[in-house]
């Protein structure tokens, strides 16, 4: 027989542990995590309400497991089911608890990374890593909380992890690789990037094997962590945005300079000021460099706020310079040549 004699009390005070567990779970999660809720909303800190939302529906689980373990306690039932039931139950409970704290540990990553300046970026591979680590640790203390030594375990996952990493060399290089490059903050997901290869784009992620950047187009481009390691890399994002567009213009030579950098500067400071994306604090600049076949060329400097910017704040300043210059008389000239031929004395013949 697996039970000793069960009474009707036995029973019905078993019954109203688990029916208890269960309605104090549902309390717990209703009432006093509700109104917890609505007060970490109110503070300045988002990790409360991190913390808060992964406990959601583990409270009626946790006390619900605490009432049927009160129940079968209760039960006289034999020493092995008592503690068949009771691992059962602690086996539950452990794996409930590491769900919740890797839900923790991953918003708490993903808030850090949105709000640290210098901290870590929100990639995958650190959120996957992270959520590894706890699974791994999680499922080593229930071996060990179950009876099974962990030990041997332990030593049989080093000799074998050393050939392990010997047969997947490459896919441990990108893993390495990607570690390296968001641990030197090379470059973080949301930066615009340019790859010597010609690859260029937004950085989505940087996952365990490779690092995803996403055109113009929105076209993915999968570039393999270690390659992207070691190449040279261009970053529109760092170490800020905002940054530098020049835009070169030629004009007549019988042009005057003086009226073409007041009338250009003009149409930049316009443009940067009602354009979306353009930097208005910044002060245009002009510098003429060079006399050219058929034109005195020079350089505008405008500012965006990031690299995406600049290819509107650059249409419409072409736009409205062309306008102003018709309007004010200055010429952009046609590419021309002028040849000056030197009248020579017909041949004479003998």
């Amino acid at each position: 027989m697996l039970t000793e004699n069960i009474t009707l009390t036995n029973f019905i005070v078993s019954v109203s542990l688990i029916l208890g567990g269960f309605i104090a779970g549902v309390v717990i999660e209703k009432v006093i995590l509700s109104r917890l809720r609505r007060f970490a909303k109110r503070t300045s800190w988002e990790g409360d309400e991190i913390v808060i939302n992964s406990i959601k529906g583990a409270a009626i689980l946790w006390f619900g497991l605490a009432g049927i373990y009160a129940a079968f306690a209760n039960l006289p039932l034999k020493p092995v089911i008592q503690t068949i039931v009771q691992k059962a139950i602690l086996i539950v409970i452990l794996i409930s608890v590491t769900v919740v704290l890797s839900k923790i540990v991953v918003g708490l990553i993903s808030l850090h990374s949105k709000k640290a300046t210098g901290g870590l970026p929100s990639a995958s591979l650190f959120i996957n890593i992270s959520r590894g680590i706890i699974f791994l640790l999680g499922a080593l203390i229930i071996l060990q909380s179950v009876g099974v030594s962990i030990t041997p375990l332990i030593t049989a996952l080093g000799v074998g992890g050393l050939a392990v990493a010997l047969a997947l060399q490459p896919t441990l290089s990108n893993l390495f690789a990607g570690v390296q490059i968001i641990v030197s903050k090379q470059l973080e997901p949301g930066d615009w990037v340019e790859i010597d290869s010609g690859a260029k784009g937004y950085v989505v992620d940087v996952s365990w094997r490779n690092t995803t950047i996403r055109e113009l187009p929105n076209n993915l481009i999968i570039v393999p962590n270690s390659l992207l390691a070691n190449s040279v890399i261009t970053n529109f994002s760092r170490p800020q945005k905002k940054m530098s567009v020049i835009i070169e213009v030629g004009v007549s030579y019988n042009s005057d300079l003086a009226k073409v950098e007041r009338v250009t500067i003009d149409v930049a400071k316009k443009v940067v000021k009602d354009v979306q994306g353009g930097e208005a604090e910044f002060e245009p600049i002009v510098r003429y460099h060079t006399f050219a076949d058929f034109s005195i060329n020079f350089s505008v400097i405008l500012r965006v706020k990031e690299f995406i910017n600049k290819y509107l704040v650059r249409h419409e300043f072409i736009k409205a310079l062309h306008k102003r210059y018709n309007e004010e008389g200055i010429e952009i000239p046609f590419p021309i040549r002028t040849i000056h031929m030197k009248d020579t004395p017909p041949p004479t013949h003998m």
